[in-house]
């Protein structure tokens, strides 16, 4: 499996920097737990880059945060293995999200081939590029980490062991384990297409057009 590079941080801040000062007033309860920050996550109608930067924010914060009491967790705990099993399928969906968020993000400044009409602009092309390929292989790092939660939530002992309640992430899990969702090739993929448009752009010779 390919491995790509860290999230450029440069580009990473300043992403950040866009949502962090977002109006807490806006939210009824200050968020503490791994259970709160994905209440906060949602999809926008127009998944605009601040929409995509909110959402990366809170479920940033899922990942690092603690989990709640059992009592309030997403389904109802009733002992010891559920709790464990419960608590990989939370990382594992987080996990995945935040690959959806960095997808939408990234295709935002994509560019799908270059054009030899794209020459007069290929500088802010290539910009908006180069944002596309850190928010792909930001992505891939957080495909990495759902495979690592899904085998977790897929041993042996949990394998007659469904929390019902969870089903999506039930499927989720059971999906990744058979391979028929595989974000891994597709960002091989789009990587390598991304990084041909670069070079197309880069061989440019500026010219008007």
């Amino acid at each position: 499996m390919k491995h790509y590079s860290h999230l450029n941080l440069k580009f990473f801040v300043l992403a950040l920097s866009l949502v962090i000062f977002i109006p807490q007033a806006a939210h009824p309860y200050v968020a503490k737990y791994k259970e709160d920050y994905l209440k906060l996550y949602h999809v926008h109608y127009a998944q605009l880059p601040d929409d995509c930067m909110e959402n990366i924010w809170w479920l940033e914060h899922a990942v690092k945060a603690d989990f709640a009491n059992p009592l309030y967790a997403y389904a109802k705990i009733e002992n010891e293995d559920q709790w464990e099993k419960y608590r990989y399928l939370f990382e594992m969906h987080v996990n995945l999200k935040l690959i959806e968020q960095y997808l939408r993000l990234g295709r935002i400044y994509d560019k799908k081939c270059a054009y030899f009409y794209d020459a007069p602009w290929k500088e802010e092309y290539l910009r908006n590029l180069q944002k596309t390929k850190s928010c792909y292989e930001a992505a891939y790092t957080y495909w990495q980490e759902a495979q690592l939660w899904a085998e977790k939530a897929n041993v042996t002992r949990f394998r007659f062991l469904t929390i019902t309640a969870l089903q999506d992430w039930e499927d989720e899990r059971e999906r990744i384990s058979t391979g028929k969702l595989n974000y891994g090739s597709m960002l091989d993929r789009e990587n390598a297409r991304v990084q041909k448009v670069i070079d197309d752009l880069t061989a440019m010779k500026s010219k008007d057009y």
